[in-house]
């Protein structure tokens, strides 16, 4: 049986995509089967307008699918990043998570492995708390919680984050060795969603 594994994530210029790209990455290396989807902007145009970076990056990633509860039903396993948003989950990705409440009711959601990833643009801007406020909806819909741990060098290599992949964005590119610990997190997700399947 082929593993199916939602990305579902939030950015606002880029960061967090790339390393939904690179968790995709992981998990299709594992032999899953990916959806990478975005949540829905829910920012106003002028806000957008005013960060080039911003603006420039809802209109490259415009041909990513937007999330839907068809991909939560759908998945095996899913994989959510978003940045930190005063050390707590993005706003657009919150209002989607949000919307599963009847896919909750009917136990849809129970049993499937989770995990999820960050980026701040400071060093300590809340990351860990940000992984921690996504994993307590996880606990609620019953998943199976999959953090990378200290299970591999490539942990270590982005800074040591057992919680999940963690970026820090000011002045600080994504590295080569953040995006392999993201690939990794994702090919650990889809590893284990496959144990679990059995």
């Amino acid at each position: 049986m082929t593993v199916k594994v939602a990305v579902i994530y939030y950015s606002a210029t880029g960061s967090v995509h790339r390393l939904a790209s690179a968790v995709e990455e992981g998990a299709l290396k594992a032999g899953a089967d990916v959806r990478l989807r975005r949540a829905a902007e829910l920012a106003p145009d002028p806000a957008i307008d005013a960060n080039p970076a911003w603006r420039e990056h809802v209109t490259a990633t415009a041909d990513i699918p937007v999330a839907t509860l068809d991909d939560l039903a759908w998945a095996d396993a899913y994989a959510f990043g978003t940045p930190t948003r005063f050390g707590n989950v993005s706003a657009q990705l919150k209002q989607f998570i949000d919307t599963a409440g009847g896919l909750w009711y009917e136990g849809k959601l129970a049993g499937k492995a989770a995990t999820a990833f960050t980026s701040a643009a400071n060093r300590h801007g809340g990351n860990e708390s940000t992984l921690l406020a996504l994993y307590n909806t996880m606990y609620h819909w019953g998943n199976i919680i999959v953090p990378p741990g200290y299970t591999d060098p490539a942990v270590y290599g982005a800074g040591g984050n057992p919680y999940g992949t963690a970026h820090f964005s000011r002045d600080n590119a994504l590295t080569d060795d953040v995006l392999a610990a993201a690939r990794y997190q994702g090919h650990r997700l889809a590893t284990v969603a496959g144990a679990l399947a059995g």
